[in-house]
């Protein structure tokens, strides 16, 4: 813009030599005010990353820090496959996943400790050392004693170094789902040193016989991959440094190490009109400055997960482009913001120069001396002296007074991270559902409820046949069941009323699991089942009491031919909706589900969480007949009768008898002692056994107190029995 002005106006003033002159002028005022930001330092990643490339150094890392790390061995992917299925009705389904071993270097120096680990920006180890994923991982903290890595030395056997002053990590058989099958990009939160840092570990390693205890505060880590004299630049800004190289060592201390200031004498006066303050010995100056001064500072802020923070300096604005640090280090957003402050304040003050002459140098004053003037306020830096025909010339530089911390704010802001949640043991209920009646539906219909609090994943299922061994049976997935326990028995009731009395109270295993209501339209349609026990019901009110407790009301009872169950409650019992995520596991596999065992094995789980099935056998078990009756016959003869219930005939819409879903219609009647053997048999084809006198005499007489037991007989299972009690 200035360019286009400037070369207007002096082509207008003095033709074509002056719009040249005009465009040059205009030029150099654009390059001043937008001129890219002066960056020092080198320049910060969003997130740095893991890498593999050859010959990269490995960085020292000082304090907390969040690297990549570079991967110094791998192993290919390792194919796991898993074939289920093939069973009656259900074609096999091979499933495939993919691990991987491999070493990943995080510094040259020894450390402490491994934090929290992120994978492609997800959280893969929390800061309790859990893994997210299945795999196992082993820190080496890069001591000069440590030994090889088992794993590696297995793999390269005697080849294989142990890596001594290299900190390593080393994960074996990490699971790679979550990360497209791939090592995904790793950064992981290191911890070498104790807060506050000091320069002195910094330089020990790189300038022997050095004298550095300078405190760095406010930085809570450090990565540093270039020399001594890269690092002491990178911090100078922030932190002024006296080097002293005067003596036999090497010292270096911060600009305010002064117990109390040197006071200077009179300045001397000069013969000669040439040297400065010939009359008066001192002159004064204040210039603008060489560079601009530091106005933004970018870091890594431990408060959004080390992701690059950036705070200004108070102040208005200095002219032309803000002249930024980039500093490879952990600072709270706080601590930055009264660092650059400083900084900046400093580099203002310091425009303020004085030369001032002495006629005797006092051996105590040094370049970075701190001096005080006569009738001069405030205190002065010695940055050069020099010796002159007319005394000793000192260049001296204004130190900015002591600051309150700055008013700004300085809030880090908030970052979308993962929440991490400790891994949290499996909650498991296997079961049997009853046969729908659609004859597509292939049986037994095995399930597994599986679930968890806040931090549980998912797990694998397994079962064992009655042999011990565990088999897979693939995995649950991260959406569990609402699962849960119930806190009171529930009272028994008629299954063929709706119960409005009865209630029970269950507490759910996930706090972010929530129940709902259903009208009886609703309920007819089959919403809000449950499995409660061994009972099927299913419920109209869900009314929250806190602490994940609910109080469910308005039941329907027995459903699915549980109605045995009834009377059976316990407190304690699990609790399954059936409409939530559930399972379903492949009969083949299982084997007969009376003997089987199933397991569910997480990341919290050291053991398998177990469960036998509930309701084993009654896809195939017919209904036990209802409506029974003995009526006595003219004679003394007994005639028993009772109504068969169709497996699968849970609805009754058209009137007609339903189907039995049965090869034939038979039954078993048994007579004796309820809690005894029996004492005789009748099979019959039809809901009607008759007895003559003389037969139901005999029984009589033997047990008085005799009950008759009815099953109904299917194809490949019996009925539980129905109780008729002669009058």
């Amino acid at each position: 813009m200035a360019t286009l002005v400037f070369s207007a106006i002096g082509s207008l003033l003095g033709g074509p030599f002056g719009g040249a002159l005009g465009a040059f002028a205009g030029r150099q005022i654009d390059a001043l005010l937008f001129a890219p930001p002066a960056r020092e330092g080198p320049r910060l990643a969003e997130l740095t990353l893991s890498a593999s490339s050859y010959g990269l150094a490995v960085p020292r890392q000082h304090g907390r820090v969040r690297t990549g790390g570079q991967v110094i061995w791998a192993t290919d992917l390792i194919e796991a496959k898993n074939r289920q299925g093939n069973g009656k009705g259900r074609p096999a389904t091979v499933t495939y996943s993919y691990s991987a071993s491999f070493a990943v270097a995080l510094s040259s120096r020894p450390i402490e400790g491994i934090g929290r680990i992120w994978a492609d920006g997800k959280l893969l180890r929390g800061a309790a050392g859990d893994l997210k994923v299945g795999g196992t991982m082993r820190v080496h903290a890069g001591h000069c004693d440590q030994p090889a890595d088992p794993l590696l030395a297995a793999a390269e056997g005697g080849q294989c170094p142990a890596h001594r002053g290299l900190a390593y990590v080393v994960f074996e058989d990490l699971q790679l789902a979550e990360y497209g099958n791939r090592i995904p990009a790793l950064s992981f939160e290191v911890f070498a040193d104790a807060a506050p840092l000091s320069l002195q570990s910094m330089l020990d390693p790189v300038i022997p016989d050095c004298d550095a205890e300078v405190v760095l505060n406010g930085l809570d880590g450090l990565t540093i991959e270039g020399s001594a004299a890269d690092l002491l630049a990178l911090l100078d800004p922030l932190f002024p440094l006296d080097c002293d190289a005067c003596d036999a060592q090497l010292t270096v201390r911060p600009e305010r190490n002064q117990t109390a200031p040197v006071p200077l004498p009179e300045p001397a006066i000069a013969s000669s009109s040439d040297d400065f303050g010939s009359k008066a010995g001192f002159a004064r100056n204040r210039a603008l400055g060489s560079e601009p001064p530091l106005s933004v500072l970018r870091h890594y802020d431990p408060d959004r997960d080390y992701q690059p923070g950036v705070q200004r300096a108070s102040g208005p604005p200095a002219p032309g482009q803000p002249r930024v640090l980039e500093l490879p280090a952990t600072i709270a957003a706080a601590a930055a913001r009264r660092l650059v402050d400083a900084a900046a304040r400093q580099h203002a003050w310091a425009r303020h120069t004085l030369a001032w002459r002495v006629t005797q140098l006092d051996p105590a004053i040094r370049p970075g001396t701190i001096v005080t003037l006569p009738d001069e306020a405030g205190q002065w830096r010695v940055k050069a002296w020099e010796w002159r025909t007319e005394g000793v010339e000192f260049k001296l530089e204004r130190i900015a007074p002591a600051a309150p911390d700055p008013s700004g704010a300085s809030d880090p802001g908030r970052v979308g991270s993962d929440p991490d949640l400790p891994p949290v043991p499996s909650r498991l209920v296997a079961f049997e559902l009853p046969w729908d009646g659609n004859p597509a539906t292939p049986l037994p219909q095995l399930y597994a409820a599986t679930a968890g609090g806040p931090g549980w994943t998912g797990a694998s299922l397994l079962v064992d046949q009655g042999d011990g061994a565990w088999l897979p049976l693939g995995t649950s997935g991260r959406s569990g069941a609402v699962l849960g326990t119930t806190l009171d028995a529930l009272a028994a009731a008629s299954p063929l009323l709706f119960d409005r009395a009865g209630s029970v109270t269950v507490t759910l295993v996930d706090p972010a699991a929530t129940l709902g209501n259903a009208t009886l339209r609703q309920l007819a349609q089959g919403a809000n089942k449950a499995l409660i026990g061994n009972e099927l019901v299913q419920f109209a009110m869900a009314d929250p009491l806190g602490a994940q407790q609910w109080r469910l009301t308005g039941l329907l009872r027995g459903r699915g031919g549980t109605e045995a169950a009834i009377s059976a409650h316990l407190a304690g019992e699990p609790f399954v909706l059936l409409d939530s995520p559930l399972s379903q596991l492949d009969p083949a596999v299982l084997g007969p589900a009376e003997q089987a065992v199933v397991g569910a094995l997480g990341l919290g789980d050291p053991v398998p969480a177990t469960s036998t099935f509930r309701l084993a056998g009654i896809g195939w078990r017919p209904l036990s007949p209802v409506h029974g009756e003995a009526v006595a016959l003219p004679g003394g003869g007994l005639d028993l009768r009772w109504t068969r219930r169709a497996r699968g005939g849970w609805h009754w819409e058209d009137g007609v008898d339903l189907q039995l879903n049965e090869q034939r219609e038979a039954y078993a009647v048994e007579f004796g002692m309820p809690d005894g053997s029996p004492l005789a048999r009748w099979d019959c084809n039809a809901p009607q056994l008759a007895l003559t006198a003389s037969e139901w005499s005999a029984l009589a007489a033997a047990a008085p107190s005799g009950v008759f037991a009815v099953r109904q007989v299917g194809d490949r299972a019996v009925s539980l029995p129905l109780v008729i009690a002669p009058v």
